[in-house]
């Protein structure tokens, strides 16, 4: 992430963070929950909520988990401070109506597309970015006018997919549990698109790599652009 008091121009510095099996999984079979954190993963996740201004989640995170997106107090030993906002991209409007993350207890965003026609309580404001899908080059930008300076984004994986494809972020954080997942359902890391040629490849540079309870944290940055050679004499 960008350091202190400097942003990317135009958006919020992007902290991407997941965690995953050894096998890349993200959840179980056909998406349901698995526990992959650690105890000490945990701490760290809630101590990047904390630090967020917002936390970002695709609807379907919301749909399958239904999390609350709020920092654990508890976990940091620390009393409770500022929320972050909640985020959630929803393009066509499928936020379940008693989703945690609508109890209006936090500030609340939906980000939704021109086509969705779906209201949201009061509490809830809603952010139009995007015909028919939610572009998140286009939301990004209208997020900093809102003064997020500092955005997590948590998943799912085609959020994740999304952000890293289009290089909207500035560090990748994934905590890889020693457990093996398998199988052909259960959501990878990236969803999306497929490469078919290494020049369709996402590059990464690694910046940390470090043991953490019983897995270990990697941290990623986007690779330079590679160099433009010059033309042969």
């Amino acid at each position: 992430m960008a350091a202190p008091g400097e942003f990317p121009l135009h958006r919020p510095a992007v902290w991407v963070n997941c965690a995953a099996s050894l096998d890349g999984r993200l959840a179980l079979a056909g998406g349901r929950r698995a526990r992959l954190s650690s105890p000490e993963d945990l701490v760290r996740v809630q101590n990047l909520r904390a630090r967020s201004d917002a936390i970002l989640v695709g609807v379907g995170t919301v749909i399958q988990d239904d999390p609350s997106l709020r920092v654990h107090w508890e976990l940091l030993d620390e009393p409770p401070g500022r929320e972050p906002t909640r985020i959630v991209v929803d393009g066509s409007g499928r936020t379940p109506e008693k989703a945690r993350v609508l109890d209006g207890s936090t500030p609340t965003i939906v980000a939704t597309s021109e086509r969705s026609r779906r209201t949201y309580p009061g509490s809830v404001q809603t952010i139009v970015a995007g015909r028919t899908n939610v572009d998140l080059a286009e939301l990004f930008p209208m997020l900093y006018g809102l003064g997020i300076r500092r955005l997590m984004v948590e998943g799912g994986a085609q959020i994740l997919a999304s952000v890293l494809r289009a290089r909207l972020f500035d560090r990748f954080t994934i905590y890889y549990a020693p457990v093996i997942v398998g199988g052909a359902t259960a959501p990878p890391v990236v969803a999306g698109r497929e490469s078919h040629a290494a020049e369709e490849m996402t590059s990464l540079e690694l910046v940390a790599l470090e043991r953490l309870g019983a897995g270990y944290v990697v941290t990623y940055v986007p690779s330079s652009p590679a160099p433009v050679q010059p033309p042969a004499p």
